[in-house]
């Protein structure tokens, strides 16, 4: 049984160089802070997230009912999990595991559907009585981005689909994303943390069917979501922090063509066709992970995900002057 509540930043430690967690920035820009500070005296009352609903509606061009902010996107598994009663529960994998951990913990049987390497980690269709999916896109860990159209296909009278796209700000142009759709039975699940170097503040949201969106609301804590998470959202959602994440994402594209182009020159397997701010690779030995933390580099292990093995890592996407001196250090070990 895989641990799936091992995540990157227990890799993390003391005089590491973080390769593990998917975080890019080390810290949230500077007008970001300025606007968490300027909230620091409102913090005597209690929370009310009208505002940021409001931005991430108009953001996505949804109507409000259709919003629900959650505190960090990991936050909707759980309330997904309390709140739905699915009689067949798929979490397609290779994925980020809270879905799956939070499905079990709410007492759901889950069937895994597994992805397999040989054909890009390619999705296909899911079992037919499944009647609530998770998948993820760009998935988590594999880094794979599943078009659209496929997507939509998975949908059918009946089924709930949950697409976690807590990575899609980070692809140009947010390609493939179904946030701006209202599609009957499709949730989507958005993330803050990653580009804007919030996962400390959790900060995230759903976007659904209204009556969905109204249960969901109904098992969620009274204020999860803090007055500074909500101003985050707010500021995030903004034109300027829009074309700002857009730029990001340019040049994450760049980072990421960087290190493949570099671990593809080292002899290293990069699996599938990534498209997120992380790339998925394979090597036979399996003490690399240990070895690379030896050398001061903290990178994700593969084997709690399900599908993938102790030959996985996952490799997040630095400035191309770390990726260089992790690049040079992996030369070395091999």
């Amino acid at each position: 049984m895989v641990d799936l509540h091992h995540h990157g930043d227990r890799e993390v430690g003391p005089g590491l160089v973080d390769l593990a967690v998917n975080v890019r920035r080390p810290a949230p820009p500077e007008w970001l802070r300025r606007e968490l500070a300027s909230a620091l005296d409102t913090l005597a009352a209690y929370p009310d997230p009208a505002a940021a609903v409001a931005a991430v509606a108009g953001r996505h061009g949804r109507a409000a009912e259709e919003v629900l902010v959650t505190a960090g996107a990991a936050e909707a598994f759980t309330l997904l999990a309390n709140a739905v009663r699915p009689e067949c529960a798929v979490v397609v994998h290779p994925q980020f595991t809270e879905p799956e951990a939070a499905l079990r913990a709410a007492g759901h049987e889950v069937s895994r559907v597994v992805l397999s390497a040989a054909d890009g980690f390619r999705l296909g269709p899911v079992p037919e009585p499944a009647d609530l999916v998770f998948v993820g896109n760009p998935t988590n860990p594999t880094s794979v981005l599943h078009p659209a159209p496929v997507l939509r296909a998975l949908a059918r009278p009946g089924r709930l689909l949950v697409v976690d796209e807590a990575f899609s700000d980070a692809v140009p142009g947010e390609a493939e994303s179904l946030a701006g759709e209202s599609l009957p039975g499709v949730v989507v699940l958005r993330s803050l943390t990653k580009t804007w170097g919030l996962a400390g503040l959790r900060a995230g949201y759903l976007l659904g069917p209204p009556e969905l969106v109204a249960r969901l609301r109904a098992v969620q804590p009274p204020w999860s979501v803090s007055t500074l998470a909500g101003v985050a959202t707010v500021a995030c959602c903004r034109p300027e922090a829009l074309e700002e994440a857009e730029k990001l994402a340019a040049a994450a594209e760049a980072d990421r063509e960087h290190l493949v182009s570099g671990l593809t020159a080292l002899g290293l397997a990069v699996l599938g066709d990534p498209r997120g701010p992380f790339v998925l690779v394979r090597h036979p030995d399996p003490t690399l992970r240990e070895r690379l933390r030896d050398a001061g580099y903290a990178v994700r292990r593969g084997d709690t995900f399900p599908g993938l093995g102790p030959e996985h890592l996952r490799l997040a996407v630095r400035a191309p002057e770390v990726t260089d001196g992790f690049l040079a250090a992996l030369a070395r070990l091999l």
